[in-house]
């Protein structure tokens, strides 16, 4: 176990929940905000276990995990306007609550923090699926292309699954304000994939095949 890479998840999961932590209960004006505490439970212990696993099985796969820094010029747009919307959908979040604009009942965010955490099972067994996965567009030495599981259905299971959980953390902070802006994040991800698929029938050896043998990039029957 590398120590170097210890530090730095441990660094990275500690600056998230603060950082996460004080965009929401900063605007709500409270620490009593029911809605956010449960938000980072359901967040945050699935991606401890997660690393915690990724650290002693995979660390490569982690290593990849924390870098976030993208080369491609057009990825990173798409990065930013993403934090963006992280942020905006988050603040509103908390404002909602704050000053109670139009704040959901308690049972939509339980049943939102279910889909939450399915949908995180589902982002753990496509790790466990694709170890070449990484958080920027690239390809790495020896890289081949991955169609089984949850690929053989879909070319991009990852965004799928992503779309999935962040469209239900609005909903689990009980905000349809927060909803609205959340719901730019698929129109990104359409972006994201094109960009990225033009880099891979280049890079990838085999995607050009991969495409004709899956033809749905997202959800099965839509696109």
């Amino acid at each position: 176990m590398s120590k170097s890479l210890l530090k730095q998840a441990i660094l990275k999961f500690v600056i998230g929940i603060l950082l996460v932590g004080l965009i929401i209960f900063l605007p709500a004006g409270t620490l009593s905000f029911w809605n956010g505490w449960l938000f980072l439970s359901v967040l945050f212990i699935p991606l401890f276990i997660i690393g915690a696993i990724l650290l002693i099985k995979n660390p490569e796969l982690l290593k990849r995990r924390l870098n976030a820094k993208e080369t491609r010029g057009e990825q990173g747009i798409i990065v930013k306007l993403s934090g963006v919307m992280f942020l905006l959908g988050f603040v509103l979040a908390g404002l909602d609550y704050r000053f109670d604009w139009f704040f959901l009942p308690h049972w939509v965010s339980v049943i939102s923090s279910i889909l939450f955490l399915i949908s995180y099972s589902l982002y753990a067994e496509v790790l466990r699926e694709n170890t070449y996965l990484s958080r920027t567009i690239e390809v790495q030495e020896d890289q081949k292309v991955v169609d089984t599981g949850m690929y053989g259905i879909i070319r991009h299971p990852m965004y799928t699954v992503t779309i999935l959980m962040f469209l239900s953390i609005p909903l689990i902070l009980g905000s349809v304000f927060s909803f609205v802006i959340f719901l730019f994040y698929p129109l990104l991800i359409v972006k994201r994939i094109k960009d990225e698929e033009e880099f891979l029938e280049k890079e990838l050896k085999g995607y050009i095949e991969y495409k004709e043998k899956v033809k749905y990039r997202l959800f099965p029957y839509i696109w």
